[in-house]
């Protein structure tokens, strides 16, 4: 039986051209983690959002793990005000993983 396992968070930004079309999808990718019913959810500035997010179901890998993905759609000027933007992994029996990703890193992206 798999050992229960947080997933690795991979946080991946919107491109360049999303952005000139006024536009901000944000991605967070989860692999490697077991059992299948850990949660993604995200949070801007701190703040939890619920609003613009799309939740791919858990897909199993042939290791016997799972991956997931979870897309943040925001406005350029959502994106352009946020600084801090966090994908986190959570299940009821395991401590939650945070991904964060610093926007300002992209700052000529804007």
């Amino acid at each position: 039986m798999q050992a229960d396992t947080g997933p690795t968070l991979t946080v991946l930004p919107p491109s360049r051209d999303e952005l000139q079309q006024g536009k901000a999808t944000v991605l967070c990718v989860a692999s490697k983690g077991y059992p299948s019913d850990w949660t993604l959810s995200w949070k801007v500035n701190g703040c939890s959002r619920s609003s613009g997010v799309n939740l791919s179901p858990s897909q199993l890998q042939k290791d016997g793990l799972y991956s997931w993905s979870s897309s943040l759609s925001l406005t350029k000027s959502e994106w352009s005000t946020a600084t801090t933007i966090s994908c986190d992994a959570t299940h009821p029996s395991n401590n939650a993983v945070t991904k964060s990703f610093n926007t300002q890193q992209c700052a000529d992206n804007q």
